[in-house]
């Protein structure tokens, strides 16, 4: 089984059209991922070109806001790309437009603006008293359901679909193993970001598989 991502997970990208959300929005776009668009305030009306896993063209809408974006593409995750200056604001915007998994990538943010915009995250809860939306990071690689999505910078190429499971703290480490035992196969890899403050821990990550294992014989 497969948690957070999968292939029918549709994706808008905060800061699409910086260095770094261009070049990963074509690796995720290639490796499958249904990116649907991207948030630029400054650049709102516009749009950025891509091709899909495909290689087909395709058009990206930049959106002035992450409530825009969501309310015109029904995007149910977000990646952030944004200096580590802005991620705050970035991150508790994706918040109150309640999107159900946000991903930080974005490295050297403040403690505590981290410590803020997860506080935020965790005082926006829907009627079961669980919060909205899911942060995993920051200074994270991201989340990959191999071979369906990929939401962050984890080469898709290194593994396949499998049994496994893996989270880990640290990228390059969660790069090796998955290309270790890429004879068996990964269902999600998630690189949780080794910062003081992080939005899914490794026991938050693993409670999920526990609603599917199924009881030992009697």
């Amino acid at each position: 089984m497969s948690i957070f991502l999968n292939k029918d997970s549709k994706v808008i990208v905060q800061g699409i059209t910086g260095g770094e959300g261009t070049k990963h929005t074509a690796r995720m776009l290639a490796a499958g991922t249904q990116v649907l668009g991207g948030v630029n305030a400054r650049k709102a009306g516009t749009t950025v070109q891509h091709k899909d896993k495909d290689g087909q063209d395709v058009e990206l809408p930049v959106f002035g806001s992450v409530s825009e974006a969501v309310s015109e593409t029904g995007a149910n995750a977000s990646i952030v790309f944004v200096p580590p200056a802005f991620c705050k604001d970035a991150v508790i915007e994706a918040i109150d437009a309640e999107v159900p998994l946000i991903v930080v990538i974005t490295e050297g943010i403040p403690v505590q603006d981290s410590a803020e915009f997860w506080a935020h995250a965790k005082a926006n809860t829907g009627a079961d008293g669980k919060p909205k939306s899911r942060i995993i990071g920051p200074n994270c690689p991201g989340i990959i359901s191999p071979e369906e999505s990929l939401l962050g910078i984890t080469p898709a190429n290194i593994t396949g679909k499998g049994k496994l499971g893996l989270v880990s703290k640290s990228g390059t480490l969660t790069y090796q193993m998955m290309y270790e035992l890429r004879d068996l196969g990964f269902t999600t890899a998630i690189g949780i970001g080794g910062d003081p403050v992080i939005g899914t821990t490794h026991i938050d990550a693993w409670k999920p598989s526990r609603l599917t294992r199924r009881p030992r014989p009697s």
